[in-house]
């Protein structure tokens, strides 16, 4: 490949990756949109992401290995505990605690392998304690405390799927997402609601399955393979700014002050820890 295309494909990515940002950021303006439960739109919505990614690459190879297993079913809970917390939360609360995940990562990758915890994670890790405090604070006057707690175990979950997407080394990886979509619509089938399909609900539906889920993920797994992990960390950041903007907007749903510092302080601390992380592995890379 010569120079010319290598560049070419780099800025398609970038501006793949920020197309898949913007996507991802319009879930919680979704989900508020359809007067269905929970478990009902995670699961419709990820039948229709599994038929869209199908559609997309139909060589599908799965390798069933104890590392995938384990992606499918955090991400299965990551899908179904985020829409929950949308539902039971704010917007905002719900993709800025989700977005706690890579410090979770971090905690995790310590207690389940032993592997070192930098100086920089453990500042990470109490700061986004902080964080999580101050959105706790806010939970008590809002009466959202149990939407917070959900959006929480929404970032473990999240973190469950990074760590077990690592331990299968870039092998199988989109049949983790295809077979996680499938997952979610089994395991909530038997909680669907029964309604009318109304065709506001379903045009929802439809672009949270197509769009926000299923094109989102296709273009990610496309996007990385020719972007750095530095502008990956600083692209994607785009998600949980833009997700209460777009709410706001639509449903004229406010995050409170202390929401906002919360987010401040939960999302500075993890894209420090992302940037320096990243930049630590360019160094490395480069010696």
């Amino acid at each position: 490949m010569s120079q010319e295309q290598s560049a070419t494909l780099h800025t398609r990515a970038l501006l793949a990756l920020t197309l898949c940002a913007i996507l991802w950021s319009t879930g919680g303006f979704f989900i508020k949109s359809i007067p269905l439960d929970a478990l009902t739109i995670a699961g419709a919505r990820s039948a229709i992401a599994a038929l869209v990614i199908f559609a997309w690459n139909r060589r599908v190879a799965p390798t069933w290995s104890r590392a995938q297993i384990g992606s499918i079913v955090s991400y299965a809970l990551t899908v179904i505990l985020f829409v929950s917390a949308t539902k039971l939360t704010t917007a905002a609360n719900a993709i800025f605690l989700q977005y706690t995940a890579p410090v979770w990562v971090s905690l995790l990758s310590w207690l389940v392998a032993r592997e070192r915890i930098s100086r920089i994670d453990i500042i990470s890790v109490c700061a986004v304690v902080l964080g999580m405090g101050v959105f706790f604070l806010d939970s008590l006057e809002g009466g959202t405390i149990v939407g917070d707690a959900v959006a929480i175990a929404s970032g473990i979950a999240f973190a469950g799927v990074a760590l077990f997407m690592r331990a299968q080394r870039g092998e199988s990886t989109m049949e983790s997402i295809l077979f996680g979509n499938i997952l979610t619509a089994l395991v909530c089938i038997p909680f669907i609601t029964p309604f009318a399909p109304e065709p506001s609900v379903m045009v929802n539906l439809v672009l949270l399955g197509v769009v926000q889920l299923g094109i989102s993920y296709i273009l990610y797994a496309w996007a990385m393979r020719y972007v750095t992990a530095l502008e990956a960390v600083l692209i994607t950041v785009i998600e949980p700014l833009l997700n209460p903007i777009w709410v706001g907007l639509g449903h004229g749903e406010v995050p409170s002050q202390t929401a906002i510092v919360g987010g401040i302080i939960v999302v500075g601390a993890v894209v420090t820890r992302n940037l320096l992380h990243a930049r630590s592995i360019q160094r490395t890379a480069h010696r």
